[in-house]
């Protein structure tokens, strides 16, 4: 059992030059078999495991990642978390999402940097005022808090921003208090940390490069370190789910493309709560470094980049000095590209596939991030019972039988 983190531990440590500090999770080595293989070390594949072994006593896992525990989109999203999505399915998945994060830190004894700091999606047209308010309705009757306020109070909330803009205006905006952020890692960390202490096997280094089945049923996987047996798996690949279902003989309903985000210099807080404007195809927040997080639009092409592009980055700023004017006068850091998936109708995918034994979880486009305990919880149901009521909704056959969930104006870009 790995140490209990609180702060009489820190002052323990610091009397003893923190000597006394175990590996956050084991180096471990394939074994020839497990219960249930997870493909993907990033905060989806995590928590499905995690949540196996919470709720359903299925400890014999391994989670096995090609690349570093978290390199992917896990560690290059802009860490939005909020609810306030129109449609049913979607409303109940990601308040099951928001409602774990509050408790997140205090489950898995590792801090996650939690922060309700509110989230606040600006109407700059009166399409986007109509979508808004008929968002807060709909999140009424699901339960989720939300309100749709006025340009006075989203100046009272971000005094920064600027209400009329000549092409853009502030017209309102839905606003969810109990919305905010994360730090990325520290939840990629943090279900690691507990995988491991239950006895799963997390494996880095470790590409799947083959699926096993027999008679129509998965058996094992081949790697780079070998081959593994299992019962059941799992794929949690983000960007590169076509990729693996490929391996595993069928098809999805997906497309890869780059999304890219940026920081600025770290400058004084200015700014604590997140602003989304879709309009513009930006959204912001404040980094607890004082760094401007700042998201932009999904590449037009099918790309598998990691990196950004000028055109999307001046594109983005652009549009957000307009609503933002300090941010001209602030140099940029760095930015980046994540690999997203995306399906026809802007929702996931999280499904029993053709290959008995096999389940995808992928097609989060621009919105995994906020998704990661709601996606395991629901995830882990799935693998462990053969259906879980968060993930029904979200099955492969909705696209054969027209059962879309139809995210895409809802969400828009900004997802």
């Amino acid at each position: 059992m790995k140490n209990h983190y609180s702060a009489f531990a820190v002052a323990r440590e610091a009397l003893r030059n923190h000597t006394g500090w175990q590996r956050a999770w084991r180096r471990a080595q394939p074994k020839a078999r497990y219960d249930v293989i997870i493909v993907g070390a990033g905060g989806h594949g995590l928590a499905t495991a995690y949540y196996l072994g919470k709720r359903f006593g299925i400890t014999n896992v391994a989670v096995l990642e090609k690349g570093w525990l978290g390199g992917g989109n896990t560690g290059r999203n802009t860490t939005i978390i909020r609810s306030n999505y129109l449609q049913d399915p979607s409303a109940a998945i990601y308040e099951k999402s928001r409602s774990l994060y509050e408790t997140l830190s205090q489950d898995l004894n590792y801090n996650v940097m939690f922060s309700p700091r509110g989230v606040m999606m600006l109407a700059q047209t009166e399409h986007e005022v109509r979508g808004y308010q008929r968002t807060a309705h709909a999140n009424a009757l699901q339960g989720v808090k939300t309100e749709f306020i006025s340009p006075r109070q989203v100046k009272e909330l971000c005094p920064i921003i600027r209400l009329d803009g000549p092409r853009y205006p502030v017209l309102g905006a839905l606003w969810q208090e109990r919305g905010g952020t994360a730090r990325h890692d520290a939840v990629a960390w943090g279900y690691a940390r507990a995988c491991s202490d239950m006895g799963m096997d997390i494996i880095q280094q470790c590409e799947v490069t083959g699926v096993r089945s027999e008679g129509g049923r998965v058996v094992g996987v081949d790697t780079t370190k070998g081959a593994i047996g299992c019962d059941k798996l799992g794929i949690v690949v983000a960007g590169h789910s076509g990729v693996m279902a490929e391996k595993a003989g069928f098809r999805l309903p997906i497309e890869s493309v780059a999304l890219q985000a940026l920081v600025s210099e770290p400058i004084k807080p200015v700014m604590d709560v997140v602003v989304m404007a879709n309009t513009v195809h930006g959204y912001m927040s404040q980094s607890d470094k004082g760094e401007m997080v700042i998201g932009g639009g999904a590449d037009g092409y099918n790309n598998y980049t990691q990196r950004g592009s000028f055109h999307h980055v001046e594109e983005t700023v652009r549009a957000l000095i307009e609503t933002f004017p300090m941010l001209s006068r602030l140099k940029m850091l760095r930015w980046w590209g994540g690999i997203v998936d995306m399906t026809g109708d802007r929702s996931p995918i999280l499904s029993k596939t053709p290959l008995e034994g096999c389940f995808i979880n992928c097609g989060w486009g621009t919105g995994g991030f906020k998704a990661i305990p709601g996606s395991g919880w629901g995830m882990a149901e799935l693998i462990a019972k053969g259906h879980s009521p968060l993930t029904d909704a979200f099955s492969l056959d909705r696209f054969r039988e027209g059962r879309f969930i139809d995210e895409s104006v809802a969400a828009g870009v900004a997802h």
